[in-house]
């Protein structure tokens, strides 16, 4: 038998040993849940942005947002899919510094097959901290072209050494060849994938977007802040973040063809209005048309020389409604569209240029617009009265009471006050109606 006070002792120390026990759980608890708390829930989510045409500010912007939207929502990756011809270089200023200032990895993958990253999109797909091509895809040439009017040779010489010297720092900063990106602005060189691969411009090929996700699984990339991040995409779900309707319909006007199409539906609604004042529709719908098509020029930059000569053949077209100028101011007009048309980005890169087969296809139809709006008012001119006491000249009306010259003759069952201008007409005789004034016919006899 134990002493009664050793047991109270051993209970008193079990006593303290649950108790601390218990407060070291609660602790340990506590720990974890303000660890819980602070710590950002990892979605596992991987954002696919896609972007297909020419780089103009509106794509700038989406790619922007997502970027962002994918920094908010913890994403484990963004994957910019990219088939571009070029595009202004203010907006693929602004895309490179989203990519290069990112708080998320970004890959660029040059998709899909036959796709290319020409110009502008070498730059973006530089720029990105993994990059992967697909097969039969190409970048490159990405030597600066001036918009809308010509540069001289001093701003293309400075346009060239700034483009160069920015590719380079891109390069360096990514782990890229600089030497390569440096000729591809300077001597428009191009790459196909498995020539980008080999020489390290971009990281890997992949055919398709599963195949790219795959690839890039623990990879490590360097964030902005210093950071490495290991990208992890076991398991994660794949979220496309596609272009808000507004978004879509900005990028579509802003089409060089799209805008050349939009100013000449402009001008045919606006001329229609102003022919025919009061019709309504047409000139809606042409001044709708019209700063539609001032925005798309003003974000591509076109030249003042080309739009100026565009206006001109408007205003002549105009002019020829009224003035009977027997087709001289339409010809004119179609010589200062066709000039205005060529000049419009005559000195931008190809993938800001319209179709010119496009100019012939609308000088041909404004021509024949033209021509049938005119015959349409010669004719309308021409047309005789036939309401109202215009209407009545040269009809012809019954003597009902002699006219000694004057008397009262019968038209359309109507008894009118008549004079003649010689002679004597007993009733019965026909007569023709000269002239009308007021509620008087001035007749003549009916030969």
């Amino acid at each position: 038998m134990f002493p009664t006070f050793l047991i109270y002792n051993i209970r008193m120390i079990a006593r303290k040993i649950i108790r601390i026990c218990y407060v070291s759980l609660f602790l340990v608890g506590l720990a974890f849940s303000i660890a819980g708390c602070n710590a950002v829930p990892e979605s596992g989510k991987i954002r696919v942005l896609e972007v297909k045409g020419n780089i103009v500010p509106v794509v700038a912007d989406y790619i922007s947002r997502g970027i962002g939207e994918a920094e908010d929502e913890g994403d484990t990756v963004v994957i910019i899919t990219l088939d571009t011809p070029g595009g202004l270089l203010d907006s693929t200023e602004k895309i490179v510094k989203s990519i290069m200032n990112a708080g998320v990895p970004v890959v660029v993958y040059v998709s899909p097959h036959g796709a290319w990253a020409a110009s502008a999109g070498t730059f973006i797909t530089v720029s990105a901290h993994l990059s992967a091509m697909a097969p039969a895809t190409s970048m490159g040439a990405a030597h600066p072209v001036s918009v809308g009017e010509e540069m001289p040779e001093d701003v293309q010489k400075k346009a060239t050494e700034y483009s160069a010297a920015w590719i380079q720092s891109i390069a360096e900063k990514r782990g890229r060849d600089p030497s390569l990106v440096e000729a591809a602005v300077r001597e428009s060189r191009s790459f196909t994938a498995s020539e980008a691969v080999e020489k390290k411009l971009v990281d890997f090929q992949a055919d398709d977007l599963d195949s790219v996700i795959k690839q890039i699984n623990g990879r490590k990339v360097t964030l902005a802040d210093g950071s490495e991040v290991t990208i992890d995409t076991e398991g994660a779900e794949v979220s496309r973040s596609d272009m808000t309707l507004v978004e879509k319909i900005l990028q579509v006007i802003t089409h060089p063809n799209v805008a050349y199409i939009l100013l000449t539906l402009a001008s045919i609604g606006l001329i229609t209005e102003i022919s025919n004042p009061g019709l309504i529709f047409p000139g809606v719908i042409g001044g709708i048309c019209l700063f539609l098509a001032f925005y798309s020029l003003g974000v591509l930059n076109a030249g003042w020389a080309g739009l100026l000569l565009l206006l001109m053949a408007f205003g002549l077209f105009v002019t020829e409604i009224f003035v009977p100028a027997y087709g001289i101011l339409t010809t004119g007009g179609i010589v200062s569209l066709i000039i205005g048309s060529l000049i419009l980005f005559s000195e931008s890169e190809a993938s800001m240029q319209f179709d010119t087969n496009l100019i012939i296809y609308v000088a041909i139809f404004l021509a024949l617009f033209m021509a049938f709006l005119v015959w349409a008012v010669v004719r309308g001119q021409k047309r005789k009265v036939t309401t109202g006491q215009e209407g009545m000249i040269g009809q012809v009306a019954e003597v009902k009471t002699a006219l000694e010259p004057v008397g009262m003759v019968q038209v359309e069952g109507e008894l009118w006050k008549a004079e003649l201008d010689e002679g004597l007409a007993h009733p019965g005789e026909e007569v023709i109606i000269q002239k009308v004034d007021n509620l008087k016919l001035y007749v003549t006899r009916k030969k």
